[in-house]
């Protein structure tokens, strides 16, 4: 299959020789949205992106990743706008309270009628620009993997001999093969996977096995294999990410 720009990025991320070409994605992907939000480019100042980060905020973990990043002003100007915003909205819900009696039984039962305030808050929790974009942005690139999986050779035995997946990501691909491989073609694709994930996983216990037998003085002169990097490598292969990377920062 020749070599197109939308396949760029997952060719590079399976021939990096990852433990996870999704994580690999993942982590470049979600840089290039930092860099998008906060960047030297100042999308932040531009009107129709301003109003979404106005609209959907930003979760925990980006709010921080977006203070390690830097870019003191823009962060500033991002929050100022949305304060705006969230406390206009926050007003809203305050008027429209209304305290709901509980009686006897549902103290006792611990039935709870719903607080308007209590689900605004709630909802904001799991609102966030950064998560949006890359949620649409990685399904692409799930999408683009099975089209390559299926009609491109060199690419399928580069996986069928690659270090797999991460757990997690795993499970998003066995999720989306299910509507994406042909019934007639399901059954081969899963067995391969299976074997695959079988074969790293083993291969990441027997690290991380004898990473743990190197601190028995009786190996100390013994070679350290291919397990000095094991801990942060099991826990990628686990749930994804990558432990042992430096916080990300603007690029000034």
């Amino acid at each position: 299959m020749k070599e197109k720009l939308y396949t760029i990025p997952l060719n590079d991320a399976v021939n990096a020789g990852d433990e996870c070409p999704f994580c690999y994605i993942e982590r470049k992907l979600e840089q290039d949205l930092l860099d998008f939000t906060l960047g030297s480019g100042s999308s932040y100042m531009e009107s129709d992106i301003r109003d979404l980060t106005d609209k959907y905020g930003f979760c925990r973990a980006h709010w921080k990743k977006m203070f390690e990043y830097g870019n003191t002003l823009g962060n500033g100007w991002i929050l100022k706008t949305h304060y705006m915003r969230t406390i206009e909205a926050m007003k809203k819900e305050f008027k429209a309270y209304s305290p709901v009696k509980i009686g006897f039984k549902g103290r006792v039962t611990g039935e709870n009628p719903g607080n308007n305030v209590s689900a605004w808050a709630k909802e904001r929790d799991n609102s966030c620009y950064i998560c949006n974009r890359f949620k649409e942005e990685f399904e692409r690139y799930l999408d683009t993997f099975f089209v390559m999986y299926r009609k491109d050779e060199e690419f399928r035995e580069k996986i069928k001999n690659s270090k797999g997946f991460c757990v997690s990501h795993f499970g998003d691909l066995c999720e989306m093969a299910e509507r994406k491989i042909p019934d007639k073609e399901k059954e081969a694709f899963f067995n391969d996977m299976f074997a695959l994930m079988e074969s790293n996983m083993d291969r990441l216990f027997e690290d991380v096995s004898w990473l743990i037998e190197k601190f028995d003085y009786r190996n100390k002169d013994a070679d350290w294999k291919n397990s000095k990097d094991a801990v942060n490598r099991g826990m990628q292969k686990l749930k994804g990410g990558y432990p042992a990377d430096p916080v990300y920062k603007m690029q000034k």
